[in-house]
Protein backbone atom coordinates (compact mmCIF):
# COMPACT_ATOMS: atom_id res chain seq x y z
CA UNK A 1 0.00 0.00 0.00
CA UNK A 2 2.79 2.48 0.82
CA UNK A 3 4.27 1.82 -2.63
CA UNK A 4 0.89 2.68 -4.17
CA UNK A 5 0.75 5.93 -2.19
CA UNK A 6 4.28 6.76 -3.27
CA UNK A 7 3.46 5.98 -6.91
CA UNK A 8 0.36 8.18 -6.91
CA UNK A 9 2.17 10.95 -5.04
CA UNK A 10 5.04 10.95 -7.54
CA UNK A 11 2.62 11.00 -10.47
CA UNK A 12 1.09 14.27 -9.30
CA UNK A 13 4.13 16.15 -10.61
CA UNK A 14 4.01 14.48 -14.03
CA UNK A 15 2.46 16.18 -17.07
CA UNK A 16 -0.80 15.08 -18.61
CA UNK A 17 -2.96 15.60 -15.52
CA UNK A 18 -5.45 14.57 -14.42
CA UNK A 19 -5.55 11.59 -16.85
CA UNK A 20 -2.09 10.40 -15.78
CA UNK A 21 -3.30 10.16 -12.19
CA UNK A 22 -6.66 8.63 -13.13
CA UNK A 23 -5.11 5.87 -15.26
CA UNK A 24 -2.63 4.98 -12.52
CA UNK A 25 -5.39 4.89 -9.88
CA UNK A 26 -7.43 2.65 -12.19
CA UNK A 27 -4.50 0.23 -12.59
CA UNK A 28 -3.73 0.16 -8.86
CA UNK A 29 -7.39 -0.43 -7.96
CA UNK A 30 -7.59 -3.26 -10.49
CA UNK A 31 -4.51 -4.91 -8.96
CA UNK A 32 -5.66 -4.41 -5.35
CA UNK A 33 -9.32 -5.47 -5.54
CA UNK A 34 -10.18 -6.07 -9.20
CA UNK A 35 -12.83 -4.44 -11.36
CA UNK A 36 -14.35 -4.60 -14.80
CA UNK A 37 -15.77 -1.08 -14.77
CA UNK A 38 -13.96 1.85 -13.17
CA UNK A 39 -15.40 5.35 -13.32
CA UNK A 40 -14.85 8.65 -11.60
CA UNK A 41 -17.67 11.17 -11.17
CA UNK A 42 -17.34 14.70 -9.82
CA UNK A 43 -20.11 16.60 -8.09
CA UNK A 44 -21.42 19.61 -9.99
CA UNK A 45 -24.32 21.11 -8.08
CA UNK A 46 -27.26 18.70 -8.27
CA UNK A 47 -25.55 16.55 -10.91
CA UNK A 48 -22.53 14.31 -11.19
CA UNK A 49 -20.32 14.32 -14.28
CA UNK A 50 -18.15 11.43 -15.44
CA UNK A 51 -14.52 12.46 -15.83
CA UNK A 52 -12.94 9.03 -16.30
CA UNK A 53 -14.13 5.65 -17.54
CA UNK A 54 -12.25 2.50 -18.44
CA UNK A 55 -15.26 1.52 -20.62
CA UNK A 56 -16.15 4.70 -22.50
CA UNK A 57 -18.47 2.94 -24.94
CA UNK A 58 -20.95 2.05 -22.22
CA UNK A 59 -20.05 4.86 -19.80
CA UNK A 60 -18.61 7.80 -21.76
CA UNK A 61 -16.61 10.60 -20.21
CA UNK A 62 -18.72 13.76 -19.86
CA UNK A 63 -21.84 11.72 -19.20
CA UNK A 64 -23.96 13.46 -16.57
CA UNK A 65 -26.56 12.17 -14.14
CA UNK A 66 -28.95 14.09 -11.91
CA UNK A 67 -28.42 13.49 -8.22
CA UNK A 68 -31.86 13.65 -6.72
CA UNK A 69 -32.42 12.61 -3.13
CA UNK A 70 -31.84 8.85 -2.86
CA UNK A 71 -30.85 6.48 -0.06
CA UNK A 72 -27.52 5.95 -1.89
CA UNK A 73 -26.94 9.71 -2.03
CA UNK A 74 -27.78 10.06 1.64
CA UNK A 75 -25.24 7.34 2.49
CA UNK A 76 -22.36 8.29 0.14
CA UNK A 77 -22.82 11.98 -0.67
CA UNK A 78 -24.27 13.27 2.58
CA UNK A 79 -22.92 10.63 4.96
CA UNK A 80 -19.49 10.64 3.29
CA UNK A 81 -19.28 6.86 3.64
CA UNK A 82 -18.33 4.18 1.13
CA UNK A 83 -21.04 1.96 -0.30
CA UNK A 84 -20.57 -1.76 -0.83
CA UNK A 85 -23.16 -3.51 -2.97
CA UNK A 86 -22.33 -7.22 -2.95
CA UNK A 87 -25.00 -8.40 -5.38
CA UNK A 88 -27.53 -7.36 -8.02
CA UNK A 89 -30.01 -6.38 -5.33
CA UNK A 90 -27.42 -3.90 -4.05
CA UNK A 91 -26.94 -2.55 -7.57
CA UNK A 92 -30.70 -2.20 -8.09
CA UNK A 93 -31.07 -0.43 -4.74
CA UNK A 94 -28.43 2.14 -5.62
CA UNK A 95 -28.57 2.87 -9.37
CA UNK A 96 -31.30 3.78 -11.82
CA UNK A 97 -29.13 2.43 -14.67
CA UNK A 98 -28.94 -1.03 -13.09
CA UNK A 99 -30.16 -2.71 -16.29
CA UNK A 100 -27.13 -1.45 -18.24
CA UNK A 101 -24.83 -2.47 -15.39
CA UNK A 102 -26.33 -5.97 -15.25
CA UNK A 103 -26.22 -6.29 -19.07
CA UNK A 104 -22.44 -5.86 -18.79
CA UNK A 105 -22.26 -8.87 -16.46
CA UNK A 106 -21.70 -6.71 -13.40
CA UNK A 107 -23.39 -7.26 -10.08
CA UNK A 108 -21.25 -5.86 -7.26
CA UNK A 109 -19.99 -2.35 -6.57
CA UNK A 110 -17.75 -0.26 -4.37
CA UNK A 111 -18.34 3.51 -4.29
CA UNK A 112 -15.86 5.59 -2.31
CA UNK A 113 -16.39 9.31 -1.85
CA UNK A 114 -13.52 11.69 -2.59
CA UNK A 115 -13.69 14.31 0.16
CA UNK A 116 -12.08 17.74 0.14
CA UNK A 117 -12.63 20.64 2.53
CA UNK A 118 -15.38 18.74 4.32
CA UNK A 119 -17.40 18.05 1.15
CA UNK A 120 -17.77 15.11 -1.22
CA UNK A 121 -16.37 16.38 -4.51
CA UNK A 122 -16.62 13.10 -6.37
CA UNK A 123 -16.93 9.35 -6.23
CA UNK A 124 -14.63 6.48 -7.12
CA UNK A 125 -16.71 3.65 -8.60
CA UNK A 126 -15.62 0.06 -9.10
CA UNK A 127 -17.91 -2.64 -10.47
CA UNK A 128 -17.34 -6.37 -10.89
CA UNK A 129 -19.40 -9.56 -11.29
CA UNK A 130 -21.94 -10.38 -8.60
CA UNK A 131 -20.39 -11.55 -5.35
CA UNK A 132 -16.90 -10.27 -6.19
CA UNK A 133 -16.61 -7.54 -3.57
CA UNK A 134 -16.49 -8.12 0.18
CA UNK A 135 -16.02 -5.74 3.10
CA UNK A 136 -12.22 -6.12 3.03
CA UNK A 137 -12.11 -4.72 -0.54
CA UNK A 138 -13.36 -1.29 0.56
CA UNK A 139 -10.51 -0.19 2.85
CA UNK A 140 -7.68 -0.29 0.27
CA UNK A 141 -9.62 2.00 -2.07
CA UNK A 142 -10.72 4.25 0.78
CA UNK A 143 -7.08 4.65 1.94
CA UNK A 144 -6.00 5.74 -1.56
CA UNK A 145 -8.98 8.07 -2.18
CA UNK A 146 -7.30 11.27 -0.90
CA UNK A 147 -4.59 10.88 -3.54
CA UNK A 148 -7.12 11.39 -6.33
CA UNK A 149 -8.56 14.65 -4.93
CA UNK A 150 -6.21 16.91 -6.97
CA UNK A 151 -7.38 15.15 -10.14
CA UNK A 152 -11.02 15.77 -9.25
CA UNK A 153 -10.31 19.45 -8.56
CA UNK A 154 -8.39 19.85 -11.85
CA UNK A 155 -11.09 18.11 -13.89
CA UNK A 156 -13.84 20.18 -12.31
CA UNK A 157 -11.94 23.42 -12.89
CA UNK A 158 -11.30 22.49 -16.53
CA UNK A 159 -14.95 21.65 -17.13
CA UNK A 160 -16.11 24.93 -15.62
CA UNK A 161 -13.64 26.88 -17.77
CA UNK A 162 -15.32 25.63 -20.95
Amino acid sequence: MSDDLATLSALLKEPGQPDTLFKAFDAIAKRLVGHELFTLLYVDGSEVARIYSNRPTEYPVSGRKPMGPTPWGKHVMEGQKPYLGRDKAGIRWAFFDHELIESMGLGSVINVPAIYDGKVIGTINLLAPEGHYREEHVAPIERLAPMIVPGFLAARAAARAL
